[in-house]
């Protein structure tokens, strides 16, 4: 495994957490919406845990065998809560989600953390 391992689950999972913003906030101003507030609701609702949650069983098919291993290390890292909004479990899963994002920014693997994305969240 690579090097970026070495932060943690958790760790890549801030990262993680910060790459997917992005990449759905970009998605979001493609689709034409240029209200600030409505931006901001539409992004919220897909970077909550239970979405996040819900989008990671779209990548399961595709994951390489490191990928799996990483998106395990993020999801089973132990953060101590969860929010109110979410069940332990869709939390856990989002983090390992965000972890995998978080691994692949690291390693500047862009192209496939825009392949993952757009299986994720293509509609």
């Amino acid at each position: 495994m690579n090097e970026s391992i070495g932060l943690g689950g958790l760790v890549l999972a801030y990262i993680g957490d910060a790459v997917l913003e992005l990449l759905l906030r970009e998605k979001l101003i493609a689709q034409g919406i240029s209200d600030t507030g409505r931006l901001n609701a539409a992004a919220q609702k897909l970077v909550c845990a239970t979405a996040q949650s819900e989008r990671v069983e779209r990548l399961f098919p595709v994951l390489t065998e490191e990928e799996l291993s990483v998106y395990k290390l993020g999801r089973n890292g132990h953060t101590g809560s969860h929010p109110k909004s979410a069940s332990a479990v869709e939390y856990h899963r989002a983090t390992g989600m965000e972890a995998l994002f978080g691994f692949l920014h690291m390693e500047k693997r862009e192209d496939r953390i825009r392949e993952l994305f757009d299986i994720a969240y293509g509609e």
